[in-house]
């Protein structure tokens, strides 16, 4: 599978180790940055990984910044994107089984790099259950986003 990751400077210090576990775990990696600890905003990397996983470029994204909050809102206002914050893995697994979440946002300043790559592997090892409850449930989601975004 192909992942694309970003981080603000906040998020920096993890993305090379998500780097390194995505490769390891048999992954492609979309690199979209930032670089360096040189302060940055997060929303231009939300939106570049809501992006490529909208585009197809990746089939998911994660995405790292401080608390991982802001990028979660960001990457939720890219058409098509549904992002998750998670920092437990119960919500992890449950983001991408009932609601077919298709960016992980994870906020280094709350969570240890252990857990991280705990959430990270929960989060792409689980699929949308397709259950009829979750399935009506996404679809009015995407109603909504339709119904809003034109």
């Amino acid at each position: 599978m192909r992942v694309a990751v970003g981080a603000d400077h906040a998020g920096f210090p993890l993305k090379d180790q998500v780097i390194e576990l995505l490769k390891k775990e048999g992954h492609a990696v979309l690199d979209l940055g930032t670089h360096n600890t040189d302060p940055v905003d997060y929303p231009d990397y939300a939106q570049a990984v809501g992006e490529a996983v909208v585009k197809g470029e990746a089939q998911l994204g994660i995405l790292l910044c401080g608390s991982g909050v802001g990028s979660s809102i960001a990457a939720n206002k890219v058409p098509g994107i549904r992002a998750a914050l998670c920092h437990d893995v119960f919500s992890a697994r449950q983001s991408r089984e009932d609601d077919d979440a298709n960016v992980l946002c994870l906020g280094p300043r709350v969570i240890g790099p252990s857990l991280a790559d705990d959430l990270i592997r929960t989060f792409l090892a689980a699929r949308f259950s397709k259950t009829e409850r979750h399935q009506r449930r996404l679809e009015k989601v995407i109603k909504m986003e339709t119904r809003l975004t034109g």
